[in-house]
């Protein structure tokens, strides 16, 4: 990743929210690294180094600023091949995968060459991809050492570090610090009730456009909008519980409620997060190529996805029918399959059906539900095609080849393929043409005509199609 240093600089200057989280600032004089948008006292250029990612500033020998607090900036949203290798290798480090498995299990999962990763990695975020996944685990135990009391213990486990020993001399090594000296009121004790965060994101966010396309389609027991925030249950991994997402009153971040039952996953959920509410946009820069189309709601976003799975299956669900319809059958499938969540606040019930519970079905299991035989041999399909290993429904690097993949499945066809590469697949260029929705907003056009205009909209015609569709309320 190239950094203009004269640019970085005077986005420094101006402390401009735009670059949060593009780059980072070493500053040469204190030892520490910091966002963009930090408070402290602008350093002299000539003290200053500009780096692609936090990882890169630490092995650079900075350590995190304790102001602006580099591990609460939003993400980098890349749209380009290797950007988007490098954007799939950190979702995957973020959800553990380096944890359990090496480097070459993940080349293979995201299909390159181990090699290719690393290369791409280094090129990208100007580390090896065993030295990003270190700094994230430092840098989830430093947030987890300033906002929450959890015990130290917990904080070692909870991070992804094999033993307390370990986590502490690599977070002296690296920081210069002992964890107690990070934890500003060190309460020691059992684990709280909840663990509190925040997560950052560049304006303007529409946080009542986000609530409004996912309140539309939230699945009873599974997902509730209640007070202008979001709740819902999780499962991650071996953890399961609940979350509640609400923008805070006076900063620019999203405040973020987990159950301490999710305390040992609590860096995917996170990671979760910010692909559903989408904090990685730069929505200046794309509200500025998109022009007069996003004039209205230029902070608007494309939902993701916290669970692939649950996601696909609601899609599929929806096809030729209301989105009312679609969301009552997402709620019985939760309560027929679903398992009970434990300790979730009303009206969150259940989680949401895996994939391995649904491939078990029959047909009639789900007819009875009210889905016609195509729908539910659809889902069944699915189901085991992720069950099986042979669909992945995470952010993949060759989007292109995970839409002729999942098309490739009976019942799904172009629409909810690209539908399920915006969400899912997080692919800021989807665009289901042929959506009736989007035609009408264009006056008609027939799906060709659609896709010869959005030419202009490329790379971020998943946004355009949420604009177009946004415009149909106005109608």
């Amino acid at each position: 990743m190239n950094l203009d240093a004269d640019t970085c600089y005077q986005a420094l200057l101006s402390h401009d929210p735009r670059f949060d989280g593009v780059f980072f600032v070493g500053v040469q004089s204190t030892g520490i690294y910091c966002r963009t948008v930090c408070p402290a006292r602008t350093p002299r250029r000539a003290s200053c180094t500009f780096h692609p990612s936090a990882a890169a500033a630490e092995r650079a020998g900075f350590r995190p600023c304790l102001r602006c607090r580099p591990e609460l900036a939003p993400g980098n949203a890349r749209v380009d091949a290797l950007g988007r290798l490098a954007a799939a290798v950190m979702d995957r480090i973020e959800g553990g995968s380096l944890s359990e498995e090496g480097v070459t299990a993940l080349a293979e999962e995201l299909g390159v060459t181990d090699r290719h990763l690393r290369r791409v990695v280094k090129s990208e975020l100007g580390v090896s991809p065993v030295e990003l996944a270190q700094t994230q685990r430092l840098l989830l135990a430093k947030r987890l050492l300033t906002d929450t009391t959890l015990p130290i213990t917990e904080v070692a486990f909870a991070s992804g570090f094999s033993s307390v020993r370990r986590f502490n001399a690599l977070f002296q090594e690296r920081y210069r610090l002992c964890p107690s000296e990070i934890r500003r009121t060190c309460r020691p004790g059992s684990v709280p009730d909840a663990l509190r965060f925040e997560l950052a994101y560049r304006p303007p966010l529409d946080w009542d456009a986000l609530l409004q396309f996912l309140a539309q389609r939230a699945a009873p027991g599974v997902e509730a909008i209640q007070d202008g925030s979001y709740r819902r249950t999780v499962r991650a991994g071996k953890c399961s519980g609940w979350i509640h997402v609400r923008p805070h009153a006076e900063r620019l971040t999203l405040q973020v409620e987990l159950a301490s039952s999710l305390a040992g996953a609590v860096l995917p959920v996170l990671s979760g997060v910010k692909r559903l509410f989408d904090l990685s946009a730069e929505p200046r820069r794309i509200a500025e190529h998109l022009g007069e189309l996003a004039t209205a709601h230029p902070g608007l976003r494309v939902p993701g996805s916290l669970d692939g799975f649950e996601t696909a299956v609601r899609a599929i669900l929806g096809q030729q029918v209301s989105v009312k319809a679609a969301t009552t059958l997402a709620g019985r499938l939760a309560a027929r399959f679903g398992e009970p969540s434990q300790g979730a606040p009303a009206p969150l019930t259940h989680l949401s059906p895996s994939a391995d519970l649904v491939a078990g079905a029959e047909v009639e299991q789900l007819t009875s539900l009210g889905l016609t035989t195509a729908r539910a041999q659809c889902v069944l399909h699915l189901a085991r095609g992720v069950a099986e290993g042979r669909v992945s429904l995470q952010p993949q690097p060759d989007v292109e080849a995970a839409i002729a993949r999942l098309v490739e499945l009976p019942g799904i066809g172009e629409w909810t393929a690209h539908y399920l590469a915006m969400r899912v697949f997080a692919w800021p260029d989807a665009f289901p043409h042929a959506d009736l929705g989007i035609r009408k907003a264009l006056g008609g056009l027939a799906p060709r005509q659609v896709l010869q205009l959005a030419e202009s909209w490329r790379p971020w015609r998943a946004y355009a199609a949420m604009h177009l569709w946004k415009s149909l309320e106005a109608k």
